[in-house]
């Protein structure tokens, strides 16, 4: 509770100087673009954060973002499929589930290191997008109007329809996460792994589950970013998202040992992440600082994360 205070208090101090900054900090159109980059990336942060929970790691998410972005452009757009929006969405879904499934049962089953099975997917799906579209640009075009207005421009009670997506998401997710026997079998795996299993835990099944959310949510979060984007490069859209979603979820408390973390946590940890580039932008600094302002934020959140866990050790 105390971490949670210091990062919402730290979220409203940064929020405070942005607004100091500039009169367009100020405007509609800054908080909604922020708004709706809040909603974006939570998504990916929220599977993120779900997964560090039990301890594992997923450094493929922004290439499953890549690969699931580009086989849904070329579901709607390519003469031999046309799919239909809906058919389209859950075959990318799937898609992302079935990724997490295979990393879920090499990491469980074949025991191989998390870092090492991610990483290997991180190159091969993306050379898969690449090679699916001819390395060529998937765009939507004029395609679709309704779903890209519906996601650009709709608003529930004034807030963009990204945030209020992740919002909700976020409400389901704290109902499994905090308020679940599932929820605290995760947190209890995270923990102490061996315990959990003498315990009569599944322990495989709930790591394999929690590697099916974070794809799933990866893949969806594919969708809403090539609605809002309307075209996909293989080559590189999501590089780096992994970190991204990493850095949201462990800026807001989910410690890489496993075993803590909360949905609030990871909302105020996102929002700090995508607040800080605007921050950046609106004080006048160097664009090519954002990142070091960035990693400097991380670092900040990784040493109070140390002293807060040796104190709370010591009492």
């Amino acid at each position: 509770m105390k971490k949670l205070l210091g990062l919402g208090a730290f979220l409203i101090l940064l929020y405070v100087l942005m607004l100091l900054a500039d009169d367009s900090a100020r405007s509609l159109h800054n908080h909604v673009n922020l708004g709706k980059r809040i909603g974006l990336y939570g998504v990916i942060s929220l599977g993120a954060g779900i997964l560090i929970v039990t301890g594992g790691i997923d450094l493929s998410i922004g290439s499953v973002v890549g690969i699931c972005a580009t086989i849904m452009a070329m579901l709607l757009t390519d003469r031999r499929f046309l799919w239909h929006p809906a058919a389209a969405t859950a075959a990318v879904l799937a898609l992302g589930a079935i990724i997490g499934l295979i990393n879920g049962l090499i990491v469980t089953k074949l025991k191989v290191q998390a870092f090492v099975v991610t990483l290997c997917g991180l190159f091969i799906y993306r050379g898969a997008a690449r090679w699916l579209a001819g390395d060529e640009v998937q765009g939507l075009e004029n395609s679709f109007a309704a779903w890209k207005f519906w996601l650009a421009k709709g608003r529930v009670l004034g807030l963009p329809m990204s945030l209020v997506i992740f919002l909700g998401l976020a409400a389901v997710a704290t109902v499994f996460l905090h308020f679940s026997i599932h929820g605290r079998y995760l947190y209890a795996i995270g923990s102490n792994e061996q315990a959990a299993r003498y315990a009569g835990v599944r322990t495989d099944r709930y790591r394999i589950l929690a590697y099916v959310i974070c794809s799933t949510l990866t893949a969806f979060f594919a969708i809403l970013f090539l609605m809002e984007e309307n075209s996909v490069q293989p080559s590189n859209t999501g590089s780096f998202f992994e970190l991204y979603a990493i850095a949201g979820a462990v800026l807001g408390g989910c410690s890489l040992r496993g075993g803590e973390g909360s949905i609030l946590g990871i909302l105020i940890g996102t929002a700090i992440i995508r607040i800080l580039p605007t921050f950046t932008q609106m004080w006048r600094v160097d664009p090519a600082l954002e990142y070091t302002v960035i990693g400097g934020a991380l670092l900040l959140g990784a040493l109070l994360d140390e002293f807060l866990r040796r104190r709370s050790e010591k009492t």
